[in-house]
């Protein structure tokens, strides 16, 4: 019986998250590395395996998007910041996905997406159009959204018989993530409060943007029509100077901020996303404690907590990585979770 050969993967960025996904495939037998596009000039020229601290993989990093689109290949794994931290068109993001999924090449992406109906039907004929042309697949997937806002409520409300709020809550302690980018051009941390407002207005609308999706998915495939989904942020002052891996947040800076998204039908919540992030979960008492929690409130009310995870970027790599052959093996169009198979991680059994 001849072996099914291994599924070419593009590692799209290789940043927080993406290097947990470029390192995933590398190791895993059932994929072979096709290629590896980098932002930063410094990686360019580098062997992809050695830049994640394995051994040499043959597949040297390139900047060059246009030598990306001609390869052969059955994935992308698309995990790049948002176009808008660049100071350019969201629109960036998907133009160049469906500039990937024109060329052949299916798509996973960590950049939002998780339901792309939320941005009205010209979005989704573009994607659909795309999709058409190449004979492939989008998949937006990720920790949360991707699986915590979305997965597993819905799996939850198969136990409801009256649906009356789903609530989910993600509480995460940035100290050990060693991006400056994100920690602190992103989302705002050891900035000045004068400063900090101006600075997150693209992370403002990406992150109403990205849960407005996770909301709309969960909402849709319940049969409920939402109003108007509302999005409320606030942030606290350090009271003291502590480090971080991003660098050092001084007193009076921004050191956690809090957001809440809320879908609407007829002023009643039916669906609320907060998340909470902390530049340091010990120095900030404030809000919740690092973790999940969902609640489903009806009959019957249902909670789960999870108290901890102790690397998310790597969860949301992986899950990802774990959705390849589902995505690769899917009919072309839009892939949210619903049209795919439970993503498990059988591919990452270690039993020796």
């Amino acid at each position: 019986m001849p072996l099914t050969p291994p599924l070419r993967v593009v590692q799209w960025a290789t940043g927080a998250v993406g290097g947990y996904a470029l390192r995933n495939v590398i190791n895993r037998p059932e994929f072979e590395l096709a290629g590896a596009l980098v932002y930063d000039p410094d990686k360019v020229g580098l062997d992809a395996g050695e830049l994640v601290g394995l051994g040499t993989a043959g597949v040297t990093c390139t900047d060059d998007v246009d030598q990306v689109l001609a390869m052969e290949a059955d994935c992308v794994l698309h995990m790049p910041l948002p176009a808008s931290y660049f100071g350019g068109d969201p629109a960036t993001d998907l133009e160049t996905i469906c500039a990937l999924l024109s060329s052949g090449k299916n798509v996973i992406t960590t950049t939002g997406f998780v339901y792309p109906q939320a941005y009205g039907p010209g979005v989704v004929e573009r994607i659909e159009t795309a999709c058409a042309r190449g004979g492939t697949s989008l998949h937006g997937t990720g920790i949360n959204p991707g699986f915590m806002s979305d997965l597993l409520p819905l799996a939850l409300t198969g136990l409801s018989e009256r649906l009356d709020h789903i609530y989910v809550r993600e509480s995460s302690d940035y100290r050990g993530h060693p991006s400056r980018q994100i920690v602190t051009d992103l989302i705002g941390f050891s900035r000045a409060p004068k400063d900090y407002a101006e600075a997150i207005r693209p992370f403002r609308a990406y992150q109403r943007a990205l849960f407005a999706e996770s909301v709309q998915l969960v909402a849709s495939t319940l049969g409920v029509v939402l109003d108007e989904i509302e999005e409320s942020d606030e942030f606290e002052l350090a009271a003291e100077e502590f480090e971080i891996a991003a660098g050092v947040v001084r007193p009076g800076t921004v050191c956690a901020s809090r957001w809440i998204f809320t879908g609407l039908v007829k002023n009643m919540p039916f669906m609320t996303v907060e998340c909470v992030y902390k530049a340091d979960a010990e120095k900030v008492p404030r809000w919740s404690a690092p973790g999940f929690a969902i609640h489903v409130e009806g009959r019957p009310t249902m909670a789960i907590t999870i108290d901890e995870v102790s690397h998310g970027l790597a969860g949301a790599a992986a899950h990802a990585v774990n959705s390849i052959a589902a995505v690769c093996a899917a009919p072309p169009g839009i892939r949210t979770i619903l049209d795919l198979p439970l993503a498990t991680g059988r591919g990452a059994v270690r039993l020796a």
